[in-house]
């Protein structure tokens, strides 16, 4: 563990999840590949289609409204629907292809199961003080068996936009209701966590699930609090 700033008092503390709690890009990956199977199997007409197809489908929805983005979900859907369109799909049939597939994705992406030292973890941090996700992305907290560890969860969406923006954790500290200097947050991306966390007054702690913490490799614009070598520390700060 090391220290770059003294922390105040923690009352409360926020999580991010993907590469934090578990390393998230393999998972995406299988998942989209699960899809494109799936479309291949159930929607014949898809079969000659690639990745390509569908980045462009996200590509046309984000220009056409830019805040979108913030919904991951929801863009998955509307390209999702877009695509199926393109192909000819009308009325029922395009609202059917439309939601299996999207639910296939969901599924998928939250078909993982995570080390039983993190549940430990968070079962203990909970029994403390209140736990809060707060997440670009778009897991199914219930499926990967963490949602009876957090008192609520905050998904970025057109109304709440993605980390960096302030507005996650202005929510989550709004239903704390704990001042923000006494509230950590935990996360992997010292571009999107820590910066966004510090900007919103909060406190911070640097932690990556996904690769190996050299701080002098990341793009660094602010320092957080302190530097985790493995998640477990974080009961010794409370």
């Amino acid at each position: 563990m090391i220290y770059y700033k003294k922390l105040k008092p923690i009352q409360a503390i926020t999580f991010d999840l993907d590469d934090t709690l578990y390393e998230n890009t393999s998972v995406i990956v299988k998942a989209e590949r699960s899809l494109i199977e799936f479309m291949h199997a159930q929607y014949p007409v898809t079969k000659h289609l690639n990745k390509t197809f569908w980045r462009t489908q996200q590509k046309a929805h984000i220009l056409a409204n830019p805040a979108i983005k913030n919904d991951i979900g929801e863009l998955r859907r509307l390209s999702l629907e877009s695509g199926f369109s393109a192909l000819g799909l009308v009325g029922d049939a395009l609202d059917t292809a439309t939601t299996k597939s999207f639910e296939h994705f969901y599924f998928q992406r939250s078909n993982f199961t995570l080390n039983r030292n993190i549940h430990s973890l968070l079962k203990d941090l909970a029994e403390r003080l209140p736990l809060v996700a707060i997440t670009n992305g778009n897991v199914d907290l219930k499926q990967i068996g963490l949602d009876e560890y957090f008192c609520r969860s905050f998904k970025a969406n057109i109304t709440l936009p993605m980390k960096p923006h302030k507005a996650m954790f202005d929510a989550a500290q709004s239903y704390l209701n704990i001042p923000h200097e006494n509230i950590l947050h935990v996360g992997d991306s010292l571009s999107k966590d820590v910066y966004g966390a510090l900007k919103a007054g909060y406190q911070a702690a640097w932690y990556a699930e996904d690769r190996s913490m050299y701080i002098r490799n990341e793009r660094l614009q602010i320092l957080p609090h302190v530097q985790l070598s493995q998640l477990s520390q974080l009961l010794d700060l409370i």
